[in-house]
């Protein structure tokens, strides 16, 4: 399900492009009680990595926010998490000891002691905390992607069902959706400027990112979620983790996701203890129903050519991300005005929603795109070409049967200390 985003054309939208936050505090609060004459949005924050602080200071830039618990598996990214938020933000964080939660499943705690929840840990994790955030009644937002596997996809679906019953309020962030170049470029492509859509590129290649190295006296589940990045359970590798932005890129102009893909790829820079499973590069071929194809470039390897962008392939021209050119390669629209900033406008228009108490739930699209980004993994893993509903449909749990620090998380290293990755042609995925 992939739903058009009608969302964001309600009129106010503009103006929020605009006004920020200073739009969503003039409003007041459907569904929320006043304390001391003031409407008040109480917060919680699930992951306390640098994302979730990010997501944190741009909740709190909207008027009416307060932090009141935060939650994250270590003890230690909370503690420092929090120790910033309230340098920052002084009294707006009012999050006492008791409201800081850790382990497993501290996020119950922060999620019941708040009206809405930020949900920043590692993507493994996104699905049960929505569906408990969505089952005690809670507005959200979370990162992108939100699951790492099919069944985690099914379960996000059947919470988003569950929101919009509750009538409850989900913002993901996927941002280029709040962005207003890639609004405007988007409304250009559907006036049929350059004709139809008939191919995407699309990239998301890079040098890497961080490293936690394992330390004396880490179990392999801590050492695993120290360094989540490089285990598929709690990343869902690059290609899902970093390139299902540029995938929903497609997927939004599109107004849906493929129906098929076939791909290739591997590791052949980034190998090492350090380096977990993934691959460090994939190439995807996605195939829509209309047969226009979406080719999908993601790599790891520092000293190679870096390029994170889109292009759009359309029967009379390209749309780029603010531009649009004729199969000349002549300018046809360009982008004029002040670009906003995605990330906080994301936040603003979730709470302006909660105070409109106006419908709005990206966890559709979000899961689609997500889902997307995994069909591709499941592609260069198992070398197969497949269809979207035949993996969606997959069985097949990357997650661990059990959440404790001396658990089984899975993946499990060779005598040499090396992660074995997926063989191409051999590796079962459905």
């Amino acid at each position: 399900m992939y739903p058009p985003m009608s969302e964001l054309n309600h009129p106010n939208r503009r103006a929020l492009l605009k006004t920020g936050g200073a739009v969503a505090a003039s409003l007041p609060i459907a569904g929320f009680a006043q304390a001391g004459g003031s409407d008040e949005i109480k917060v919680a924050l699930i992951g306390c990595g640098g994302r979730g602080r990010g997501a944190a200071t741009q909740t709190l830039n909207v008027p009416g926010t307060k932090l009141v618990a935060v939650a994250d598996a270590f003890r230690d990214n909370a503690e420092k998490a929090l120790k910033g938020l309230k340098e920052r933000f002084k009294e707006r964080v009012d999050v006492p000891a008791e409201r800081v939660f850790d382990g497993f499943d501290g996020y119950r705690g922060a999620i019941d002691s708040a009206d809405v929840v930020i949900l920043t840990t590692s993507p493994g994790f996104r699905p049960q905390h929505f569906e408990y955030a969505v089952q005690q009644g809670k507005h959200v937002f979370m990162e992108k992607p939100v699951a790492t596997d099919a069944p985690g996809i099914r379960k996000v679906l059947a919470a988003a069902k569950e929101a919009d019953k509750k009538n409850l309020k989900v913002v993901c962030g996927l941002q280029r959706h709040y962005q207003e170049k890639y609004i405007q470029t988007k409304e250009q492509v559907d006036k049929g400027v350059i004709g139809d859509i008939n191919y995407g590129q699309v990239y998301w290649n890079g040098g890497g990112v961080w490293v936690r190295k394992r330390t004396e006296g880490q179990s392999e589940m801590e050492y695993q979620m120290r360094n989540w990045y490089y285990f598929n359970w709690l990343c869902g590798d690059h290609i899902v983790e970093q390139h299902v932005h540029n995938i929903d890129v497609m997927n939004w102009f599109k107004g849906g996701p493929p129906v098929k893909a076939q791909g290739m790829g591997g590791r052949e820079v980034r190998v090492g203890k350090d380096f977990g499973e993934i691959f460090d590069h994939h190439y995807v071929e996605f195939t829509f129903a209309d047969g226009s194809v979406m080719n999908s470039q993601c790599r790891h390897q520092p000293g190679a050519m870096n390029r994170v962008t889109e292009i759009i392939g359309c029967q009379k021209g390209k749309a780029y991300p603010g531009r649009i050119v004729d199969a000349a390669g002549k300018t046809v629209w360009r982008f004029k005005g002040k670009d906003n900033d995605p990330y906080q406008t994301e936040h603003d228009v979730l709470y302006q929603h909660i105070r409109d108490d106006k419908p709005i739930n990206n966890a559709y699209y979000t899961a689609a795109s997500t889902m997307t980004a995994i069909l591709g993994r499941m592609a260069t893993y198992s070398g197969k070409e497949l269809k979207y509903d035949q993996a969606l449909a997959s069985e097949i749990s990357i997650m661990p049967k059990v959440y404790d620090w001396d658990a089984d998380p899975g993946p499990k290293a060779g005598a040499d200390g090396l992660y074995p990755a997926p063989i191409p042609g051999k590796h079962k995925v459905v």
